[in-house]
């Protein structure tokens, strides 16, 4: 019986999608004789059974494309909004893919798609993941699809906002993405020549960002940048975490497990406006005119870069060869030049982070770089 595979995204949408959508179906339909259908919005269109069939007419033309042909969404199988309530929609995907007769489905996402797919492994699918995000975080890949593009965003952003800066003689903050981890505010900031760069990673002291800044006016330097990543966190706030953290981990009672959790979601719902108030913080404590910018989904969209299309082939074919030997229940992680298989179990639910002796680290620090903690 010839083999049928599905393929859907999932997650926040990002450059290079279509690039390995079309890897994966090119190469599984032309070199390895395995037939690919589309689910739509994600594992949505799994539960609801909605799909096309992934064609070469399809797949025409989509590489240079952003976004995703298939859409995407954050629902998961488990815990999706049907019948206005959360019902867990698991056996509802295991029908679909019975019912499609797939061999294998290709889950392409970050995070929380690696949890998801491990627990439609779990549930008895054969399932390949792909690792995709802005953010740079998947664990155990050496790099992330859609990561090199959206750096080349923050980069070209940070460049203009320097004239801006400088011909106005002000301070400003840029806000990019990235809530748990800094990769992206730590790359657009070194290659965009930022004086201050804060990251989740390491917490920062506004005092000492602020002296940063009046050392450059001091200097005759009449503008500075500040690129900050949106989970970036004072010490004080970063303490308060810990200390959520920690109590919902003594937490022993549901109910106490639960208060835990709405504190600590509430403390992340208050941080949203962290930037708007580092930004009258700054201007408060230097005397220096100071404004601020949110690239937002700026970041998100547009065409994929050279290395972002290159890096999603290359993956989307190699997880196609993984499809024809019959390997399942890995994602397909970067490494080096080739591809290492990664079970699922081992990478979903963990996130790869900055180090603080991470080489970016020492560079900015090296060329005078403030990150805010010393």
């Amino acid at each position: 019986m010839k083999k049928r595979i599905g393929i859907l995204t999932s997650g926040g949408d990002c450059p290079g999608l279509n690039a390995a959508i079309r890897g994966v179906a090119r190469a599984a339909r032309s070199y390895f004789g395995i037939d690919c259908i589309g689910f739509r919005d994600g594992f949505r269109g799994l539960v609801q059974d909605r799909t096309f069939e992934l064609t070469p007419d399809v797949l025409s033309g989509i590489l240079t494309d952003g976004g995703t042909i298939l859409g995407t969404s954050r629902d998961k199988p488990h815990r999706m909004p049907a019948d206005y309530r959360v019902r867990d929609m698991t056996d509802a995907a295991v029908a679909t893919y019975r019912r499609r007769e797939l061999t294998a489905l290709v889950c392409i996402g970050g995070g929380g798609t690696q949890k998801n797919a491990l627990k439609l492994k779990e549930a008895g699918l054969n399932v390949v993941m792909l690792p995709k995000t802005i953010d740079n975080d998947v664990a155990l890949t050496d790099v992330s699809f859609g990561f090199d593009t959206a750096l080349n965003i923050v980069t070209e952003a940070v460049d203009r906002l320097h004239s801006t800066a400088m011909s106005h003689q002000r301070v400003i903050v840029v806000e990019v993405m990235g809530h748990r981890a800094g990769w992206l505010a730590l790359g657009g900031g070194i290659a965009g020549g930022a004086d201050v760069i804060l990251i989740p990673e390491i917490p920062y002291d506004a005092e000492i960002v602020a002296g940063a800044i009046e050392r450059r006016a001091h200097a005759g330097k009449t503008f500075s940048i500040v690129v900050v990543a949106e989970g970036a966190m004072s010490k004080s706030q970063a303490n308060a975490v810990a200390k959520l953290v920690a109590a919902k981990g003594a937490a022993q009672k549901k109910a106490d497990k639960k208060t835990a959790s709405v504190r600590l979601d509430a403390f992340h719902a208050e941080h949203v406006n962290h930037t708007v108030d580092l930004t009258h913080r700054l201007e408060e404590l230097t005397g220096l005119e100071t404004r601020l910018t949110i690239l937002g989904h700026l970041q998100r969209g547009g065409t994929p870069s050279a290395a972002d299309r290159i890096l999603a082939t290359r993956l989307g074919t190699a997880c196609a060869q993984v499809l024809s030997q019959q390997t399942y229940g890995v994602m397909v992680a970067a490494r080096g030049r080739g591809y290492e298989l990664i079970p699922l179990a081992e990478v979903a639910g963990k996130k790869k982070l900055v180090t603080l002796d991470y080489p970016w680290v020492q560079a900015a620090r090296h060329v005078g770089v403030c990150l805010g903690d010393e």
